[in-house]
Order: structure tokens, then sequence, then C-alpha cells
């Protein structure tokens, strides 16, 4: 029996592409993180967290499973005139390092759709332990000292161990958590939940509970 070789080859090449390319969200999951980003572009006091690596807000959109996949801000949030600003349009693959870690601690808890990264002191960390006490919420922390050595200075190669060393920690991904300063290095907050407007109302929370 014959097989039609270039039918197959064809058929294999399209699976392969077919795995590369990202994923199509839906309008309404682009319009769902785009209000969760107006939201933080209102608030004045949110400049307050904005870190010198800047903000950005992501959303994994239904069926995605790569960071390539995740919707983020092209650019980031910056400030402009005193407000929060984002630099750039909503895409697929914007993000990088918060893709990543979404996309990494979803493999350990599905529910976990949305992230955002804020700025790190230790004026902002009192605000938001208190927050969280209030509220709460878990609390987490990742010790960057405590990093393996072959990892340091790896590009993209810490965020698997950032999430088992939350999950030692914390028994689960929680809904806040930082990580200390490492080799290069800022050090950060980050917020994840459901969804971009949660954790985006989350941050504007805490923002305004440090202005007071």
């Amino acid at each position: 029996m014959k097989t039609d070789a270039p039918a197959v080859k064809d058929r294999g090449r399209r699976f392969r592409t077919a795995l590369h390319r990202p994923a199509r969200p839906r309008m309404s999951e682009v319009n769902k993180l785009a209000a969760a980003v107006a939201l933080l572009e209102e608030c004045r006091e949110f400049v307050k967290l904005v870190p010198e690596v800047r903000v950005n807000l992501v959303y994994v959109p239904e069926g995605a499973e790569r960071p390539d996949q995740v919707l983020g801000i092209d650019g980031r949030i910056t400030v402009v005139s005193g407000m929060p600003k984002a630099s750039g349009p909503i895409r697929a693959g914007a993000s990088d390092h918060m893709a990543r870690l979404v996309t990494e601690a979803r493999r350990h808890d599905p529910s976990i759709r949305a992230g955002l990264n804020f700025r790190w002191n230790e004026r902002i960390s009192k605000c938001v332990r208190g927050y969280c006490k209030a509220k709460g919420l878990a609390f987490g922390s990742i010790d960057r000292s405590a990093e393996p050595k072959e990892l340091i200075g790896r590009d993209k190669s810490s965020i698997p161990w950032k999430v088992e060393h939350l999950l030692a920690a914390c028994g689960k991904v929680p809904p806040v958590f930082y990580e200390s300063r490492g080799w290069g290095k800022e050090p950060l907050f980050f917020l994840v939940g459901s969804d971009p407007a949660g954790v985006a109302n989350r941050a504007i929370e805490i923002a305004k509970g440090l202005a007071l």
C-alpha cells in the first residue's frame, strides 16, 4: 500500500505550525483586561506602586497554555503626567516575565488567570502585610538568596523554582507575595487571581491605603 508522502509531510507541517501559533483570545477577554487597565489608569495613587521595571497586568485567555498566548500590555504601564498610563495596546505575547509566572502558577492552581507586579520597599511591605491581615489573605515571599547557584544569571530559568519555593512555604500559590532583591533584579510584589479586574482592584486598594 502506497503512502502519499507529500500529504503526510504537509499534515505534519500544519500540525507543528498549529502548536506554535499564538492563541486567538476572544474580544471579550481583551475587553476584560482593557477594563482592568483602565481602573489602574484612573488611580493617581497607583503611581507610587510603579517600579523601575514598570508594571504589567496579564490575563490568560481560555485554552491558553504558553506564555506567548497570554494577554499583556505592550510596553507595560508607566507614569505620564503623574498618572498611570499603558504604554501600548493589549496583545498576546506582550509580556514575558509575568506571563511565564502566571503560566507556571496555573500548573498548580488552574483558577489563577491574572497577575500584576508592583514596587517593593519597606513602607509598601508594611502596608501590604496590614492589608493582607485585614482581608484574611495568604501572604508569601520568595527569598532570592536561596536561589540555586546554577539558576542565578540564567535568563528565563528561575520561574519554576520561585513557584516551588512558594508552594513549599505556603502550601499553595498565595494571592499576594514578593520576591527579594536578586542578582541584577529589583525586589517586587506580585498579585495573582482569577480575573484582571479583581487583581487591579486589589492593587488599587493597596495604593490608596499607602496614601493614607
